[in-house]
């Protein structure tokens, strides 16, 4: 089984007005693969998966697997609050290719703990693919508690989680509960070597989309022991990512990359484009960082 580690971009999913742009995807993710990531993350939080219609995931994906190969790691979104929905897109993404699902905590029922068990259980042994847990209370309005993620993580086939509380504390406590085989993956751009510090194998990222080389590099320098290099890093790459959260992601993130030229840059309603005032704070943002545009 693969390993997931280091430094994976959650990738949009480009569009043309309101269709997905295979094109453009393919050339994002050779991009990124060129960059030096460790692993491409599709049709999550990042890729508008909320949006995607089953058809438009797979296609996702199987435009992903065509340029990812085996290179590294391929994950994809797949998680709904209905289980059945999600073990359902989950088999068919294994049969696209993927070597692993990203599976959010399912929002708006807010299930109990067992609940939340028996959610991961199923898609575990119904999905055919190795389940990565995504915790991320500030859009599911639910918060995977300690007891119920190592119960979790207990699940055959469970292999890690995408942690998105900004718990240092929690990480600390998973690391030493789940053992080093178990996965732990932040969520949040603001604090990756806090994370990497407290047991954390790497980041699911989204400035990683716009600076894939040096968010590698922060991952990498913290293995190899360059704990300074790392902290550089980490304060060179928070400007940006402040900016890439200045509205709901990833409608900065997409205006960023068309600055880039990367994309067209429409986004799916509910979703908007981006203000003309954070426009122009990423243009600025972004010149400062250099080697942007």
């Amino acid at each position: 089984m693969k390993r997931f580690r280091g430094a994976l971009p959650a990738i949009i999913t480009p569009m043309k007005g309101d269709e997905v742009d295979l094109d453009a995807l393919g050339s994002m993710v050779e991009w990124l693969l060129s960059e030096t990531c460790d692993g491409i993350v599709a049709c999550g939080t990042t890729g508008e998966g909320a949006t995607l219609t089953h058809e438009e995931t797979l296609a996702v994906v199987r435009r992903a697997k065509d340029v990812v190969k085996d290179r590294v790691p391929l994950i994809a979104g797949t998680g709904s609050n209905v289980t059945r929905a999600t073990v359902e897109l989950t088999r068919k993404v294994a049969e696209a290719g993927a070597d692993a699902a990203l599976v959010v905590t399912p929002y708006y029922n807010k299930p109990t703990s067992e609940g939340l068990f028996r959610h991961y259980e199923a898609v575990a042994k119904g999905g055919g693919l190795p389940i990565i847990m995504y915790n991320v209370p500030g859009r599911t309005a639910l918060s995977m508690d300690l007891e119920t993620i190592v119960r979790c993580a207990g699940i055959e086939g469970v292999v890690g989680i995408k942690d998105a509380s900004k718990d240092m504390a929690l990480a600390v406590r998973l690391r030493e509960r789940c053992g080093s085989g178990f996965a732990l993956l932040s969520g949040d751009d603001f604090t990756i070597l806090p994370f990497l510090a407290c047991g954390g194998d790497g980041v699911i990222t989204v400035v990683g989309n716009v600076a894939p080389r040096d968010t590698s590099e922060l991952v990498r320098a913290w293995e190899g022991g360059a704990t300074e290099a790392a902290r550089q890093l980490q304060g060179k790459l928070l400007p940006l990512a402040e900016a890439l959260f200045a509205e709901t992601s990833p409608v900065p993130l997409k205006a960023a990359l068309q600055i880039m030229g990367r994309c067209e840059g429409s986004i799916r309603m509910p979703l908007t484009p981006a203000s003309d005032s954070t426009r122009k704070m990423l243009e600025e943002v972004m010149s400062a960082y250099g080697g942007l545009i």
